[in-house]
């Protein structure tokens, strides 16, 4: 059993079995394989419930008394991934990864994940051993055959990691810390072409805690985190290596649940990337992967597990794992602690948000106007020209157009675009011509016209609006709809939803930062499920989760989950139903990260058959300005492909089954996509 560091707890799934009688078990082991089939429940049951030191007096003592070799005698008696698992469990650690590495570069192609799994996340010690056991088991080199099969710098930074040399000191010099954040600076961002080699050497060498400052200094520095530059700069497997790196420096576990949940998202499961981890950490720090897990993609890793598996795999699967945190969306303590650190850093987390649509610089509104009349005169549009203009210019500038095309031509710049577009490029375009509140509004009045209510549409706009956003919003609806905002809520909407939506559209959110003895007061009053009805329980949610300003709700959610081992939005999705559900819950995400919802919002508006135009259109439309680069951002860390990639998937499968002018104007509406999240 791995040993915690002296004063840590140990956070493994498989502990020493008291009592141990190596003996004992070796004869409970070959009487389970004796005779015709096997007891394989016995077999699970036993080696899952002994640390990996216990299963090596195991292994010797059935030798001893049967003459025989376990491990052998395992893999006759067993098949499939069961048997995968079982002798993996049986395996020293670092014998356990020589054989994983032995098998991702045999045979024809190379598993470069595992390479980079393995070697990403192992300590020093860790990569010693492992040099050492592959030597032993197969007589040769580690450094060499990897070399043999790989190429590049991804080659260079694998050789680096496998000398084990990583600095390990706690001991952080500020003015190292500052040359390093400047010499990756120079090497990627301000130089034509990159200089991978220094990469290299920081990312190869420094300590954790010494790389921690230098990922924050570099934010600080550059306005991107470290993994935008490096998804920039490198490619292929050395931009996943590098990544890899980045995010075990960060957080290991966090690391693990990740590639864990990649491994049974979707259709299939990647098994030997499954074993893996499950066998190499379950000793090491199992709790803290499961913890993160369960905070970070709202399900346990035991539930995931159990949906996705089966037979005497899915039962060795889930003892390793440990335990189940789900019981109706609870956390188990550590999980709270875990939810409450991470509360803790985003309250004091200063994210400079910013737009991909920017002011043209020499913008010449004249010059535009004129090239937009041409671009609209005559047989056909020149929607590239349209396009490129509008993509690249700012509201306040597309506004100076306008003005510029009205006075010109005596004609109004929107009706000729309405009359020459059409599909949802016009609806795109006509929406980038709005002023950003007189758009909102229009998209607020869509959502109530005609039969049925689009509530998803009224949520996502009145939920993460600013003050001074709605302020505007129900200045330019009254003006262009010649009614309150709140008397068409009203009309349209009813019961609890409406109340909400209306305490919202007054836009009176306090705007200053946190109070703890007030937010503690403030979570012990959403804690209270169990008093009132729920009539009660969804007033006192709406009087926090609608006045409260964001800084302090963060610091009541922090609270909650301290008082609760509960967080907030699984609470409100056990006990509340529908629209009101729907309603606290994107105000929560809103409030925790407001660029990772309208991430989600995107993706899920592009996730399935056919794509949810509307949904797309408004976010893109609406966030272009504001914070549509660090939606871009959080796309690509929690879908691991960039928001570009997926727009220009769903462009291309719309123009496969769409007839001719309808590919034509997917094509134009996907080129301004494009610009858009590339700019």
């Amino acid at each position: 059993m791995a040993k915690p560091a002296q004063g840590a707890k140990y956070r493994g799934s498989v502990c020493d079995f008291p009592d141990f009688n190596p003996s004992q078990d070796a004869e409970t082991l070959y009487n389970a394989m004796k005779g015709f089939g096997s007891d394989k429940e016995a077999i699970l049951e036993l080696i899952i419930s002994r640390s990996n030191r216990q299963r090596q007096e195991i292994c010797q003592n059935y030798k001893s008394l049967y003459g025989k070799d376990l491990i052998a005698d395992l893999k006759y008696e067993l098949t499939g991934k069961f048997e995968r698992l079982i002798v993996g469990l049986m395996r020293p650690p670092a014998y356990a990864d020589a054989k994983e590495i032995k098998d991702a570069i045999s045979g024809i192609g190379t598993d470069e994940k595992c390479l980079i799994e393995i070697l990403a996340s192992r300590t020093n010690k860790q990569i010693h051993q492992l040099v050492a056991a592959y030597k032993d088991a197969y007589e040769r080199d580690l450094e060499a055959d990897i070399t043999g099969d790989t190429s590049g710098h991804f080659r260079k930074m694998l050789v680096v990691l496998l000398q084990g040399t990583r600095e390990e000191d706690d001991v952080v010099s500020e003015d190292l810390v500052q040359q390093d954040v400047q010499d990756l600076y120079e090497a990627g961002e301000l130089k034509w072409g990159t200089d991978e080699a220094q990469f290299i050497y920081i990312l190869g060498n420094r300590s954790k805690q010494h790389l921690r400052l230098v990922f924050d200094e570099y934010l600080k520095t550059t306005g991107k985190p470290i993994e935008a530059s490096i998804r920039g700069e490198l490619s292929g497997d050395f931009e996943k290596l590098m990544l890899a790196v980045v995010k075990c420096v960060r957080s290991t576990a966090e690391y693990f649940a990740e590639r864990l949940f990649k491994a049974m998202k979707g259709l299939g499961t990647r098994d030997n990337t499954l074993i893996r981890i499950m066998v190499s950490r379950s000793e090491l720090d199992m709790l803290d992967i499961r913890e993160i897990f369960r905070t970070k993609y709202e399900k346990s890793l035991y539930s995931m597990i159990k949906n996705d598996t089966s037979g005497e795999y899915k039962k060795a699967l889930l003892k390793l794992c440990g335990g189940d945190d789900d019981a109706a969306g609870q956390f188990f303590p550590e999980a709270a602690q875990v939810a409450y650190q991470m509360w803790e850093l985003s309250a004091v987390a200063r994210v400079e948000l910013k737009g991909t649509v920017r002011p043209a610089g020499d913008f010449n509104p004249d010059a535009d106007a004129k090239a937009l009349r041409k671009a609209m005169k005559g047989l056909g549009t020149d929607e590239d020209t349209i396009i490129d203009i509008i993509a690249h210019r700012s509201n306040a500038q597309r506004q100076q157009i306008r003005q510029t095309f009205k006075s010109h031509f005596g004609r109004d710049l929107m009706a000729d675009l309405k009359s020459e577009l059409s599909g949802d490029l016009a609806r795109l375009i006509l929406g980038l011509m709005m002023p950003p509140a007189h758009y909102d509004a229009k998209q607020l009045k869509k959502a109530m016209e005609g039969a049925g209510t689009d509530e998803k549409a009224l949520i996502e706009i009145l939920a993460t609006r600013t003050n001074a956003e709605i302020q505007a919003i129900k200045e330019a609806y009254k003006e262009d709809y010649h009614k309150s905002l709140e008397d068409a809520l009203s009309s349209d909407t009813s019961g609890h939803f409406k109340r909400i939506l209306i305490s919202l559209a007054t836009g009176n959110r306090e705007e200053g930062g946190e109070d703890r003895e007030r937010a503690r007061e403030d979570a012990q009053e959403m804690a209270d499920t169990s008093s009132g009805d729920k009539s009660s329980l969804e007033t006192r949610f709406m009087m926090i989760l609608c006045t409260r300003s964001y800084p302090h709700l963060r610091r009541v959610f922090q609270e909650f989950v301290k008082m609760t081992n509960y967080d907030v939005e699984h609470t409100i999705k056990k006990e509340m139903s529908g629209d009101v559900r729907d309603v606290f819950v994107a105000i929560v995400q809103s409030v925790k990260n407001k660029p990772l919802f309208f991430a989600d919002k995107l993706y899920k508006s592009m996730k399935g058959a056919g794509t949810d135009e509307k949904t797309l259109t408004r976010i893109m439309v609406s966030r272009s300005e504001i914070d549509l680069l660090n939606i871009r951002r959080e796309f690509i860390e929690k879908y691991d492909k960039s928001l570009h990639q997926a727009i220009e998937v769903r462009g291309k499968q719309g123009e496969r089954s769409g007839g001719r002018g309808e590919c034509q104007m997917l094509q134009h509406r996907r080129s301004f996509y494009s610009q858009s999240v590339t700019s």
